[in-house]
């Protein structure tokens, strides 16, 4: 029974994980072939780069009207710049404006996070439907975890009294029975790990507050009621600093003073390692908003530390084109086992009903 519903209720929406997911696998090779992937000049080596102050500035004039929440360096394109602006500094995000520049010129490249891979990812995370959208899929990823578990418990027994690999040709119920225990076992550890990293990527927000009521809270206790700065310190200066701080790392992102990241007065600089693990880690560095002097600089607690490692784990972002495309081929199967998971329960249920019209007792299956 736990199975069997933990499965049923989940089924439409793990489909629907599982289908949007699959391009966003491969949302970068997409974005690239369709045209949302800005590139920039190709320079010559040791080309100076130009300063973020006048990247700053070219964003607001391309944007007038709106203003700066957040700059971000590409990973892997290092030469792309991309500017978040909004209506306000704490603007909701699905009206943000994110365009790409380029470093060693301060051009407009273009848009990024549009087209058909911004649909996906909506559907995939809320379901358009904000922060209640993701805690119910995070509920469903959850049941997903369950069936998985309970699925193992139930037909473990039997599968023990055939060789693995087995698939009989008795009927098509049958061979469909079979072909849901073997591709589920070769999934499982896969779906296992996708499903849970897919829950806890469903509280972000939850954890995103949580780090703000409380490590946030205390490291900016020192200016409490001090107003919005009145004129921002030089970017330039304050990445300068908060690189000072953290030698060995590279800035992620800068947030600006008033948005979700940082306090109303303090820019939060985001720094992160150079391998492909401290990569996704995280090191906020506090930065008065007028003056660009460090106010604080302190390591992400545990709980936001395995949010960020599990982001790319989801994914499969990880290892390059090998691990997308075996990311790919299991949600494939996992697709298949939920189809005929949900074609075995209706072939059983006619049975049921069938059996009930006759006044004969159903009897148990073969397998």
């Amino acid at each position: 029974m736990v199975h069997t519903w933990s499965s049923l209720i989940s089924t439409l929406f793990l489909l629907l994980l599982c289908v949007t997911g699959l391009p966003l696998i491969f949302h970068h090779e997409i974005d690239e072939l369709l045209g949302y992937d800005p590139k920039p000049e190709i320079v010559q080596p040791g080309a100076v780069k130009r300063s973020i102050d006048e990247i700053a500035r070219t964003a607001l004039a391309n944007d007038p009207g709106r203003v700066l929440q957040y700059i971000l360096w590409d990973k892997d394109e290092p030469n792309n710049v991309i500017a978040y602006t909004n209506n306000k500094v704490d603007g909701d995000p699905d009206a943000a404006t994110l365009r790409a520049y380029d470093a060693h010129t301060a051009k407009p490249l273009g848009s990024v996070g549009g087209g058909p891979m911004l649909i996906f990812l909506k559907l995939h995370v809320d379901m358009f439907a904000g922060q209640p959208g993701k805690l119910f899929l995070g509920a469903m990823g959850f049941l997903f975890l369950v069936a998985i578990i309970s699925g193992v418990v139930l037909y473990w027994p039997f599968t023990r009294r055939l060789s693995f690999g087995t698939l009989r040709d008795k009927s098509r119920r049958i061979a469909w029975f079979d072909w849901h225990n073997l591709l589920g076992a070769i999934t499982i550890a896969w779906a296992l790990v996708v499903g849970a990293t897919g829950v806890i990527n469903t509280l972000a927000e939850v954890m995103l507050n949580q780090w703000k009521a409380t490590e946030l809270a205390d490291m900016v206790k020192p200016y409490a009621g001090k107003p919005p700065p009145v004129h921002l310190a030089s970017l330039d200066t304050t990445l300068d600093r908060a690189r000072k701080i953290a030698p060995d790392m590279n800035v992620s992102f800068v947030a600006f003073p008033g948005t979700p990241f940082t306090s109303s007065h303090h820019f939060a600089v985001f720094m992160r390692g150079h391998t492909p693990l401290t990569s996704r880690l995280l090191k906020p560095v506090l930065l008065d908003g007028e003056t660009g002097e460090v106010s604080d600089a302190r390591d992400l607690p545990v709980y936001l530390k395995a949010l960020l490692v599990s982001q790319p784990l989801h994914f499969g972002d990880y290892g390059g084109m090998p691990l997308k495309i075996i990311w790919a081929l299991l949600d494939t199967m996992t697709i298949v086992v939920i189809g005929s998971g949900l074609y075995l329960w209706i072939v059983k249920r006619r049975k049921h009903r069938s059996h009930a019209t006759a006044g004969q007792p159903l009897l148990q299956p073969s397998e």
